[in-house]
């Protein structure tokens, strides 16, 4: 089976690296790589973020493994050149519509999170993020107003066959885990907002064993901090999801150990760490890669097919953090490869 690997820009590389590494100590030659440029790095080769022979590997491949993007070089670049068109670009070409980004506490961290440990042993969920609309993809420009003034806008918008299909994943996702079903929205203020809680409300008939719940985004973000054990699952759109997904890791002890999945219709997937390029260590040896290897976990299980592998690779990374494995932003002094060995003598 073809994987894509598209390492990116700042600390992509190195923990695409040590992802391989695990991927090969548990599956062996029963996958195959191919490696393309992507983001800063491809601009600079190709003069676009996401070149032709990139997207047609991407295609072509069962699934993605793939770092980060971002380059302070390309900062003032046109919009549609800069580094992060990329993951944008691969979302919309390949319908990536459904992220998931589970955030669960390792107990070995609890002291690493921002929240006393005994609220954040409780963490244990998954944001289920729409990835294909909201203002992301909506009109966007610069104008002018009447009085001559510089004006800049982003239209939100979702049709209710786009807040269906992610909303399915949501209680499907529910379904196989505890049951509850958190929708995120702001329906007291969005007309969008309004049209997802309806359609979510409309799709719940078909989900009578699912407990279902809204909550505006304003309090999801309160909740996260004074009581994340409530959440289960929690679906939301594309604005949303990626905040409070962030605020999730941190919550959960840092961004360097949330992995994601971004899925098709049909189980294509790519996947990633959370966690951005961060140039100021690049090259350093410092970045945490575990969260790269659990999304490498979680393309085995989702994409692959291989669920007893996948659950290898989560055992793994927590023994390995029994065992006292640290990199800088757990609080330790293992460089990037060191926390890898960790890992594979942990297998």
């Amino acid at each position: 089976m073809l994987i894509a690997l598209l390492p990116g820009d700042g600390i992509g590389p190195e923990v695409i690296a040590e992802a391989v590494r695990v991927l090969d100590k548990v599956v062996g030659d029963k996958l195959s790589y191919e490696t393309g440029a992507v983001g800063g790095a491809a601009y600079k080769s190709a003069g676009h973020p996401l070149p032709p022979e990139t997207l047609d590997l991407a295609k072509r491949a069962r699934a993605i493994l793939f770092g980060a993007v971002g380059d302070p070089d390309c900062d003032r670049l046109e919009r549609h050149l800069r580094p992060e068109q990329a993951i944008l670009g691969l979302r919309k070409e390949l319908t990536l519509f459904a992220n998931l980004r589970p955030a669960t506490l390792f107990k070995e961290l609890a002291d690493a999170s921002a929240l006393r440990p005994e609220v954040a042993q409780a963490i244990d969920m998954v944001i289920v993020r729409e990835l294909n609309g909201d203002v992301y993809f909506g009109e966007k420009g610069m104008r002018k107003t009447a009085s001559g003034r510089r004006e800049g806008y982003d239209v939100m918008s979702y049709n209710e066959d786009e807040v269906a299909r992610i909303a399915r994943v949501g209680f499907e996702t529910a379904r196989a885990r505890r049951g509850k079903l958190c929708s995120v929205d702001k329906a007291n203020v969005l007309e969008t907002s309004q049209l997802w809680r309806d359609v979510v409300i409309e799709l719940a008939a078909d989900y009578p064993d699912i407990e279902l719940s809204h909550m505006y985004v304003d309090n999801a973000a309160m909740q996260l901090v004074r009581n994340p054990g409530q959440f289960d699952v929690i679906v939301t759109g594309n604005l949303f999801g990626d905040i409070l997904s962030d605020q999730a890791s941190m919550c959960a002890g840092s961004i360097g150990m949330l992995p994601s999945a971004s899925l098709d219709s049909n189980q294509k997937g790519l996947y990633e760490p959370i966690h951005g390029s961060a140039p100021d260590i690049a090259g350093q040896g410092k970045a945490n890669p575990l969260a790269t290897i659990l999304s490498a976990g979680m393309m085995l299980r989702y994409s692959l097919g291989m669920g007893a592998e996948a659950d290898r690779i989560d055992m793994a990374v927590a023994k390995a953090l029994e065992n006292g494995a640290r990199t800088p932003d757990l609080g330790g002094k293992l460089t990037t490869t060191q926390m890898g060995d960790a890992v594979l003598a942990a297998l």
